[in-house]
């Protein structure tokens, strides 16, 4: 009897089992609806239960599921969560295809009317996507622009190594001639092109994706794409309510929160979404602390059916201690103080006082209207404000070389006295600003009283005021066909002055136009720079099922007017004599225009070809308009010429893709304006305008999924950039403005320096288990040259190329774990910078030297070092 009641609980258990575990398995592929990209990590779970995966790194997932009717929940941040209705059969499997995911992004659509976003396997241009997970698992404590430098032809370094400091450069042209755009808003300095990138801290924070067109560009505008666009979308509003918290150090002592939050686009048809971020600490070159904060609002509100209003405002006010270019280490440094050291700072009073500080606030106003006018034809205007005010300190000497009263000599053009240490001395300097001194020059002494200070530090203030308007019209003519067209006007107003800061132990400062100044004063120059611009652009696409093309161009005029409050006045004058009495330049106006056309050919599925061509006709930067800092005007000032063409070959299969492209671009009629002490004694300016460069190269990335769980990928980019001619300077006396004559430049076959021509770059994703993420990028550089002054080279015996930096790799690695804390999904992140803690030069400066037989050495001068390994920690929570 115990026996069958044994045997009959035993069958009774078994056959629970059997219903219990009763299952199938349920597939599928999660991509993007509008760029087909696979979504990595979105998390797919059974409605109801705690049954769930997440995608692997082909998009792909595989999930066991319990036997019946059930709701498949697909989420990822940024997008619409998704609802699938599915049976399953015990024993069988339920593919459910390929599920498009929508972006949970308002308004994304209507920006890409402004931003150009280039279409894979329809826009033809060479281009690299960087989505918005790719910039959370690499950015880090990185700077903004290091996170496109997995893309080929790219190159961004860390500069001096401040907060904000980079630089990036694009097939050899430097960042002044690679146009950035944020949500289609150009962001180039209007005045010489520079985007200054501590100006945009939180950016990165901020980031949707970001997409580096490199040529051309897809861009309708009249922009400084010589190099290539910088296309940033931002996240704009998001249709999901929730947030996120943040929190992040580095191993050196940088530390970061992050707070998002999202209403969700609510029954009203508002939706808010707001980012902020504070950052704060050391740095991990001396000195170079940061303190600094971002923001990023976007408010959005539908009207009735046709029109939207989408309100951002983005900005970051910071500062940060700075090691510039002056401030690069020579060999003898570097062996002594390591790759760290800078010698711009020291201890005042026992506090720590940096010469060099960056301190600026330049927040983006950005109004966008939004209008279906009909089915068919579409209207996207966007009313834009900046205006910054800050700038950057630095030293300010009186006389090259001073004596005390015991005779004692002290260097004080550009440097304070030192220390043993080799830091700057403040608390000597301090005593020496309140002290007697005098200088000796042929044979005569000049006293200085006690008081006045013989080195001070001064403020470069570059504020500024812009504001623009940008209106874009689309029409589908048809199916295929579409007419874009539209306006771009923007007004600029740069203010430049010199002021003092920190007069060091002293009571003023001497200037020659404002008497004895304190601090605050202004110093040295007061001018300001004015420029308008206005455009039109148009541009007809069309778009079958294989083939599809463009056609488009811009003209536009650009007005320049300089006031000077300075250099017009004889003798001492007052500041507010001066602002009301600017000397001010005649109004210079100038047409500028471009023309391009591409084409794409589908071959098939997963084959495609593109061509593409351009001229732009690029007036010249404001700087070139007026020679000698003044208000005089640039007589031989011509328009620059860019002629570019660009043949690319896509692949792309189920695992495997592939993208290849070559290009050639000239830029010809270059403008460069320098100035040198001719062996007269005579100060002279140098303007040259037939400089002409070749940038010719080939370009590769390719991405395979070996399996689920890893991906391997690729990228190389193989450049020739050289200058083809011997260029000739007009020269003018400084003080008389009038020409004196000509000078050539012997340039012809030197290499374009400052971003090397070979790079090569693998890198390899891994999903171990179901939370655990692990990923690499390994870069390699090479023919990379040092920088030189083209002014210097005036001997035709000098035709050497400058100083080759030796090749180097550096290994970026990354671990994430997905977790659960108190019910909310966390991720947390290591990012271990420079792996192997290989030492390189990322950048350097050239020194030629003559030798007896009249030939020329050229050599290392000094340079930046690329930082050693470096970690980042960080921890966020989603809610």
């Amino acid at each position: 009897m115990k026996r069958k009641s044994l045997l009959l609980t035993f069958l009774m258990v078994l056959f629970i089992s059997g219903a219990t575990f009763a299952q199938g398995i349920v597939r599928g592929v999660i991509q993007d609806a509008n760029t087909n990209e696979t979504l990595i990590g979105a998390n797919v779970v059974i409605k109801g239960t705690t049954v769930g995966v997440t995608t692997n790194l082909d998009g792909s997932f595989l999930l066991i599921a319990p036997e019946g009717e059930h709701t498949l929940v697909i989420r990822y941040v940024g997008y619409e969560e998704k609802d699938i209705d599915i049976t399953v059969k015990d024993g069988a499997t339920y593919n459910v295809g390929t599920i498009l995911m929508e972006s949970s992004a308002i308004g994304l659509d209507e920006i890409s009317v402004f931003a150009s976003v280039a279409v894979d396997r329809e826009t033809p241009v060479a281009v690299s996507t960087i989505s918005a997970k790719d910039i959370e698992e690499n950015l880090g404590s990185q700077e903004f622009p290091e996170v496109m430098n997995y893309s080929p032809n790219v190159y961004a370094t860390k500069g001096g190594g401040g907060f904000g400091d980079s630089r990036i450069n694009v097939r050899g042209f430097d960042q002044r001639n690679v146009a950035v755009m944020i949500n289609g808003i150009p962001v180039n300095d209007m005045e010489n092109g520079w985007v200054y990138w501590s100006n945009w801290a939180g950016l990165g924070d901020a980031t949707r994706t970001i997409q580096i067109q490199r040529g051309l560009g897809a861009s309708k505008l009249a922009i400084n794409s010589v190099g290539g666009t910088i296309n940033i979308i931002t996240k704009t509003t998001d249709m999901n309510r929730g947030g996120s918290f943040m929190v992040g150090a580095t191993d050196y002592g940088r530390f970061k929160t992050m707070l998002t939050l999202s209403t969700g686009k609510l029954k009203t048809g508002t939706a808010v979404t707001f980012v902020g971020s504070r950052t704060f600490g050391k740095g991990y070159i001396d000195a170079t602390w940061v303190d600094a904060w971002s923001y990023f609002l976007s408010i959005s509100q539908d009207i009735g059916k046709h029109h939207q209003l989408v309100l951002t405002v983005i900005g970051a006010p910071q500062h940060h201690g700075q090691r510039d270019g002056y401030y690069m280490l020579d060999s003898t440094m570097y062996d002594k103080y390591g790759a760290k050291y800078t010698k711009n700072w020291g201890w005042r009073g026992g506090e720590l006082l940096n010469e060099r500080v960056n301190y600026y606030h330049k927040p983006q106003i950005a109004f966008n209207w939004y209008w279906n006018v009909t089915d068919k034809i579409f209207l996207a205007t966007s009313g834009y404000i900046s205006f910054g005010n800050g700038g950057g300190s630095g030293p300010l000497g009186n006389r090259n070389f001073m004596f005390d009263q015991n005779g004692k000599g002290y260097y004080l053009k550009y440097e304070p006295p030192g220390t043993a240490s080799g830091q700057y001395d403040w608390d000597l300097l301090a005593d020496l600003n309140s002290s007697d001194m005098y200088s000796i020059k042929d044979g005569d002494t000049t006293w200085y009283p006690a008081g006045e200070s013989k080195h001070i530090i001064r403020n470069s203030v570059n504020n500024h005021f812009w504001y623009g308007l940008l209106s874009t019209l689309k029409w589908d003519i048809s199916d295929h066909l579409k007419l874009t067209g539209g306006i771009d006007a923007r007004f600029y107003k740069g203010e430049h002055y010199r002021e003092v800061r920190d007069l060091v132990g002293g009571d003023y400062w001497p200037d020659k136009r404002f008497g004895n100044t304190e601090v605050g004063d202004k110093i040295a120059y007061w001018n300001d720079g004015l420029v308008k611009y206005g455009g039109l652009f148009a541009q007809l696409e069309y778009a079958g099922r294989r083939l599809s093309a463009f056609f488009g161009g811009t003209v536009s005029n650009t007005w320049t007017k300089r006031k000077d409050y300075y250099n017009y006045f004889d003798g001492v004058v007052t500041e507010e004599y001066a602002k009301d009495n600017p000397n001010i330049s005649e109004t210079l106006s100038n047409i500028g225009y471009n023309v391009k056309a591409g084409v794409n050919f589908n071959i098939n599925e997963s084959n495609n070809i593109f061509l593409n061509a351009g001229y732009y006709s690029r007036v010249p930067f404001f700087r070139f308009h007026f020679l000698n800092y003044k208000n005089d005007v640039n007589p031989d000032l011509q328009n620059e010429k860019i002629y570019a063409v660009e043949l690319g070959y896509g692949l792309k299969l189920k695992k495997f893709r592939l993208n290849f492209n070559g290009y050639y671009t000239v830029w010809d009629d270059i403008s460069q304006l320098a100035g040198f002490r001719a062996e007269t004694g005579t100060y002279v300016n140098a303007f040259i305008s037939d400089l002409k460069e070749t940038h010719m190269g080939i370009e590769l990335d390719a991405r395979y999924t070996i399996a689920r769980w890893v991906s391997v990928g690729g990228i190389l980019g193989l450049g020739d950039w050289r200058y083809v001619n011997d260029p000739v300077a007009q020269l003018y006396d400084d003080q008389t403005h009038e020409p004196i004559g000509q000078g050539t430049l012997y340039l012809k076959d030197l290499k374009v320096y400052d971003q090397p021509q070979t790079q090569v770059g693998l890198n390899a994703n891994f999903r171990i288990a179901k939370r655990i993420d692990i990923g690499a990028q390994w870069l390699y550089y090479n023919n990379l040259y040092s920088s030189y002054t083209l002014e210097d080279r005036t001997n035709p015996d000098d035709r050497g190329q400058s100083w080759k930096l030796p090749a180097y790799s550096v290994m970026n690695a990354r671990f994430g774990w997905s977790f659960q804390l108190a019910g909310l999904d966390s991720y947390f992140l290591v990012n271990c910078y420079n792996l192997f803690d290989n030492v390189a030069l990322a950048e350097a400066e050239d020194k030629g030297i003559k030798q007896d037989d009249g030939t020329y050495e050229h050599t290392f001068k000094k340079g930046f070092w690329i930082w050693g390994r470096n970690w980042n920690f960080s921890l966020k929570v989603r809610f």
